[in-house]
């Protein structure tokens, strides 16, 4: 709870003098209705993906919980076509299977110690995996009409605040974490969470919502390669098939489709 919290917390209590510093009063003026959207998108999207994924873990394993969670492409593209925002190309079909399959392959999902089942994990896992598609579609949207770094603010804001309510400064003084922890928690706080979401955000402003989280789904894979790589940590011949399907996954959906390539051809 603590990481959770003090990620969103520290990034914004660094990007909100940062903001000012840099561009005044004017970097964080915003509309009400743009406050209270982007507050929603902290609180359902940010904090909700890492309240359910921690309760996930906390109750089945740590593969369990972000094999679930990536099935975030199936409901995002389900809602994008249900919607009428989206057609349900072979493409777009044919990548999100592969981005949640290779997902699955390299988390392990075929290893059996590494996978438990239980109701209330299973649950959270998908509450996580809703919560991820859902900052992902609703960020689009706010995104489309709105400064990347106002929205970011905000939404980091209205993150901090939920994880108040959860967590109340009290309770966090009783804990008495030492200098060195307070150093690690604001440098974690920088780098798995300001950093990662103004990047996702910017992507979001160039990417339709189901490019984005089919891309996403590398967060993982970069994350078995970095410990192969930094940690030593052996990596099986399952994963690195479940490496390259979800690489597959992410140059497929990131392709013209029939009707733009035809359009560019009508172009030129």
């Amino acid at each position: 709870m603590i990481l959770s919290q003090t990620r969103v917390t520290f990034s914004f209590l660094l990007l909100f003098p940062l903001l000012i510093l840099l561009g005044g009063r004017e970097a964080i003026r915003f509309p009400r209705r743009e406050i209270v959207r982007s507050m929603v998108l902290g609180i359902l999207g940010l904090a909700g993906a890492n309240y359910f994924y921690y309760l996930a873990i906390d109750r089945s394993t740590v593969a369990t919980a972000i094999i679930v969670q990536y099935t975030a492409p199936v409901w995002v593209l389900l809602y994008m076509v249900a919607r009428g925002f989206q057609r349900p190309t072979a493409q777009r079909i044919l990548a999100v299977t592969l981005s949640v399959v290779g997902a699955a392959l390299a988390i392990g999902v075929l290893n059996s110690a590494q996978i438990k089942a239980n109701f209330v994990g299973i649950l959270a896992s998908l509450g996580a995996a809703f919560s991820f598609a859902f900052y992902t579609v609703y960020g689009h949207d706010v995104l489309s009409s709105n400064p990347r770094w106002k929205v970011t603010l905000y939404a980091l804001l209205g993150a901090s605040l939920f994880w108040l309510l959860l967590n109340p400064p009290n309770r966090i003084l009783a804990a008495h974490y030492s200098g060195s922890q307070w150093i690690f928690l604001l440098v974690f706080a920088v780098t798995s969470m300001l950093v990662p979401i103004a990047f996702y955000f910017s992507g979001l402003q160039h990417l339709d919502a189901t490019r984005a989280i089919v891309t996403s789904c590398l967060e993982p894979i970069f994350a078995i390669l970095c410990a192969a790589i930094f940690v030593h940590e052996g990596l099986s011949w399952i994963q690195v098939v479940g490496v390259v399907i979800v690489l597959v996954a992410t140059v497929i959906v990131q392709l013209p489709e029939g009707s733009a390539r035809t359009r560019e051809a009508g172009s030129s």
